[in-house]
């Protein structure tokens, strides 16, 4: 079994690539590898790099997208640069499917992508990696449609970005350059795996139930307008944007959060980075810096800690973009926060994602995130 990283700081696209593929090549002594995952900054020539990847590795089942950051074992976290991760993986089957136009129909769409996938391999899926679109549609409903084909097969990943500037992603598949997709990557057969998830965040006063919702806006909570709820615990309504809410996953503790990107006085609303739904349990929550850092150790931790073997191989990651403007210049702790607990070299990648995939500890089902770190970590 192998495993590949490389990771590229040149701004030339040719040069990183090949500069990529080098470092991938070099581990993989002469291996050609059955599936990779690429993640690049928004500025590349994005065709000019998946055809470069296609001629050195003919026919690679390759899914991929645009970052908000990105990062390896080789350069930690980074800015404008290209990363890929790529599979030599015996015993074990792996491809890629893509759902197009993703906007028209996300459940639909999402759900017959997964059943494309499935009819081209021979044993159930293990689990599912997911890179889909942001700004066009629901994440929800594509995430949705994923998990009616999958059942209780897991799914990670996350939503592709495109540096903050909310215009544009990208996503890869194979040698296409699309917008408006959802990229999969199923793996089956011999091989071992855990996640760990968690952001930092600590729910704070009383709980409350969405009474009324539009998709990621709120309208009420326990009957009264959304604001209303938020202004018993804030003096003012600036600050709205630094708490996310927390949501109760059905009876469990644990919960997900979405991010508030805004709110609309005369309606009394919230709008959210995140579909939600009528009856949910939710409470505002609160974070410092030093929670959300301490929140990737604990994630890397549980992942460890629940990993059906002894010695896993590689680790992917997923970390909110919101998480990296938080932190700022303390964003590359983050890394390195994790890369303290390796107890020996696992080969990492990841990105900073405009929402997170991934299930809640001791869960099957994936939810979608956000502010939130997850980690994937994989062997035999």
């Amino acid at each position: 079994m192998k495993i590949a990283v490389g990771h590229s700081l040149d701004p030339d696209s040719l040069e990183a690539i090949d500069e990529v593929l080098e470092q991938c090549d070099r581990i993989l002594e002469g291996a050609k590898p059955k599936a990779g995952i690429l993640f690049a900054a928004i500025g590349f020539d994005y065709a000019l790099i998946l055809k470069r990847i296609d001629e050195v590795f003919p026919n690679i089942e390759l899914i991929g997208g645009t970052t908000d950051g990105e990062v390896s074992s080789i350069f930690g976290f980074q800015q404008d640069s290209i990363t890929l991760m790529v599979f030599d993986l015996e015993d074990v089957e792996i491809r890629a499917a893509v759902g197009r136009n993703i906007s028209e129909d996300p459940t639909r769409i999402a759900r017959e992508t997964v059943e494309k996938a499935l009819e081209s391999i021979n044993t159930s899926p293990k689990f599912c990696i997911a890179l889909p679109e942001s700004l066009t549609t629901s994440t929800v409903s594509i995430l949705s449609g994923l998990q009616l084909a999958l059942e209780n097969v897991p799914i990670f990943g996350g939503a592709t970005a495109d540096n903050w500037e909310f215009q544009c992603t990208h996503q890869f598949y194979k040698t296409e350059v699309l917008s408006d997709s959802v990229p999969i990557l199923l793996f089956a057969g011999d091989l071992l795996f855990s996640h760990g998830v968690s952001s930092g965040w600590k729910p704070l006063g009383k709980k409350g139930v969405l009474t009324k919702v539009d998709r990621n806006i709120v309208y009420k909570i326990d009957n009264n307008s959304a604001l209303d709820f938020y202004r018993y615990y804030l003096d003012g309504l600036t600050a709205v944007a630094e708490y996310p809410i927390a949501v109760f996953s059905p009876d469990t503790t644990q919960f997900y959060l979405r991010g508030c990107m805004g709110y609309d006085e005369s309606a009394g609303s919230i709008t959210l980075a995140g579909d939600v739904f009528e009856g949910a349990v939710i409470q505002i929550a609160e974070a410092a810096c030093e929670d959300i850092l301490a929140a990737s150790k604990i994630a890397f931790k549980n992942a460890m800690e629940t990993y059906p073997g002894e010695n896993p191989i590689a680790v992917l990651i997923f970390s909110c973009a919101s998480r990296r403007h938080l932190l700022g210049m303390m964003t590359n702790e983050e890394y390195e926060i994790i890369q303290g607990c390796f107890d020996r070299d696992i080969l990492s990648c990841g990105f900073y994602t405009y929402g997170e995939i991934s299930p809640l500890l001791n869960k099957n089902k994936a939810v979608f995130h956000n502010i939130t770190f997850t980690s994937l970590l994989i062997g035999k």
